[in-house]
Parts: C-alpha cells; sequence; structure tokens
C-alpha cells in the first residue's frame, strides 16, 4: 500500500482515480422510528459490486431495528457515536460501543434485533456486502472488534483506522470472504493522503465530517454526507484543504463479483427462484431459519 515516498509525492499513482458520482445521502425512515442517510441502495444508486447498501443510521429509544432476517450477504456495523445490542435466534447477543465494529455473514440465514444500547442518539455506519453464490448458503458467523482493537496509523497530520485491508504499511486482522478494504480517515487542516487501492476493485467515499477534495487537488471539494462512486485505477488522492476543519471520512473498496443480484428486502440471492426459496424458508422455518420459530429477540 502507501509507501512513505507515495505520501509525499503529490500523485504516487499510475491510474489515480477520479470521482465519477457523487450522491447526497439524505434522511429517511427505517426499521421502527430510525432515521437512516441511504448512500448505496437508493434510487440514484441502486447496486456498487459487491456492496448492496451503505446507512448512515441515527437511533434513539425505544425506536431501532426490531426482529428481521438476512440470507446471502454481509452486514457491517461501524459505530460513530453511542451503542447498539444486537441479539440473534443462535443465543449470540453483544453491544458494540464508540469505534467498535461487528462484521456478520449472515449466509444462509440470521434473524437478529439491532436496537440502541443508551440514552440519545446512537450514530453509525451499515454496510451490507454481497456474497458470491458459492457462499450465500454457508453458516452464518461473527467477527467483532473492539475500538482498541482495531488496527491503526498515523503520519503527518493524517489518522487511518483500518477495519479491512491494509494502509500505511498496517494490516487489519478481520477477514472478508467477499475481499473488501475498508478505513476510516482523520485528515487535519490542510494536509494530504495518498492511498494504494487494488486496481479491478470497486471503490466508494462516504464523507462524515468536514469537506474535501477527491481525486484531484484542484476540482471543488465535496461536504459531508456525500457518496462519492470513483473510477478505476490503483489510488486515490485526498486533499483537506481546510484551514480549521477536520476532514474524516471512510473509503471502502472491495472485489467485483460479477453476479446477477435479485433483491428482496433483507433477502439477496441471484435468482428469483431462490429469492421465493428464501421466503418459503423463513416462513417455515426451515434450511437456515429453524431457529426463528419459537425465538423472539428480549
Amino acid at each position: 500500500m502507501s509507501s512513505a515516498s507515495d505520501h509525499d509525492q503529490s500523485i504516487g499513482f499510475n491510474e489515480p482515480r477520479i470521482v465519477t458520482k457523487k450522491v447526497l445521502a439524505k434522511p429517511q425512515h427505517e426499521g421502527d422510528g430510525a432515521v437512516v442517510r441511504r448512500g448505496i441502495g437508493c434510487h440514484e444508486l441502486r447496486f456498487l459490486d459487491p456492496f448492496l447498501m451503505l446507512d448512515d443510521f441515527s437511533v434513539s429509544a425505544p425506536a431501532g431495528f426490531p426482529d428481521h432476517p438476512h440470507r446471502g450477504f454481509e452486514t457491517v456495523t461501524y459505530m460513530l457515536q453511542g451503542g447498539i445490542t444486537h441479539q440473534d435466534f443462535a443465543g449470540h447477543k453483544g453491544t458494540i460501543h464508540t469505534g467498535d465494529v461487528q462484521w456478520m455473514t449472515a449466509g444462509r440465514g440470521i434473524i437478529h434485533s439491532e436496537m440502541p444500547a443508551g440514552e440519545g442518539v446512537q450514530n453509525g455506519l451499515q454496510l451490507w456486502i454481497n456474497l458470491s453464490s458459492q457462499d450465500k448458503m454457508i453458516e452464518p458467523r461473527y467477527q467483532e472488534l473492539l475500538s482498541e482493537d482495531i488496527k491503526y496509523a498515523e503520519k503527518d497530520g493524517v489518522e487511518v483506522r483500518i477495519l479491512a485491508g491494509e494502509s500505511m504499511g498496517v494490516r487489519s486482522p478481520v477477514y472478508t470472504r467477499t475481499p473488501t478494504m475498508y478505513l476510516d480517515f482523520t485528515l487535519k487542516p490542510k494536509t494530504q493522503m495518498h492511498q494504494s487501492i487494488p486496481e479491478s476493485w470497486n471503490a466508494f467515499v462516504y464523507i462524515i465530517e468536514g469537506e474535501g477534495a477527491f481525486g484531484v487537488k484542484n476540482t471543488s471539494v465535496v461536504a459531508a454526507h456525500h457518496v462519492l462512486v470513483l473510477s478505476s485505477g490503483d489510488g486515490l488522492s485526498i486533499w483537506n484543504k481546510s484551514s480549521s476543519k477536520t476532514l474524516r471520512f471512510v473509503l471502502v473498496a472491495g472485489q467485483p463479483i460479477n453476479e446477477p443480484i435479485v433483491q428482496h428486502g433483507p433477502f439477496v440471492m441471484n435468482t428469483k427462484e431462490e429469492i421465493d426459496q428464501t421466503i418459503q424458508d423463513y416462513h417455515y422455518n426451515r434450511n437456515g431459519f429453524e431457529m426463528g420459530k419459537y425465538w423472539n429477540s428480549k
């Protein structure tokens, strides 16, 4: 990934990525009284293979995301503020707090709830990552990292938390079944960063706070709550031109699966027949949903 020399050069890439599409994630209601800003999975940006959805969610008790199923993909929940308690029908239960991440592979089936774990607004990002047809029916699994266990690096006013993949020579221990990079960058005023990205992967940026120039230094800056879809290439350059404000964003990239996507709410398969089968399996508590028969979250 980025070497020290890359970091100091204005551009260290053979084919720098630029922004090809800009989508403002607007607030909408979701779950039971929660508000989400949906940047991927909305009308302007249905999918970005392998990514199915990106929600910037805000939820205060008693609102939340009560019992609901998933099949065929992974959810990555990254808390920006507060906490979320999740519990599933296999007896898995836990709370993630500010800076923690939960990587949940739903595989053949999970029914779970995600509810706020405290007073006030709980805010985080949830990303849905598709699974290839050969992985859609695997057994569910979880990887949870507490904030202090997430690898990070810093240099020249740039700090990065490495949820998946690699940056500044530091690598995350998270195993991603669909190869994925997930980096949380904070750039102090008047700093810049150059990050390598595997050339064949699709990539996007979501701006959490502040504003920055992405891809080309003299381009106009983009403000918070925008998703920026990037062109192909081997890396991205970012500039925080502000003299007073911090820029924070996530850079996410993944290897495209290049398979048909048929989505029905929380089920994502390859064909309509598989979706019909999934609806039946869920309805009759079978093929991965057996434990749903007698389960309700507490």
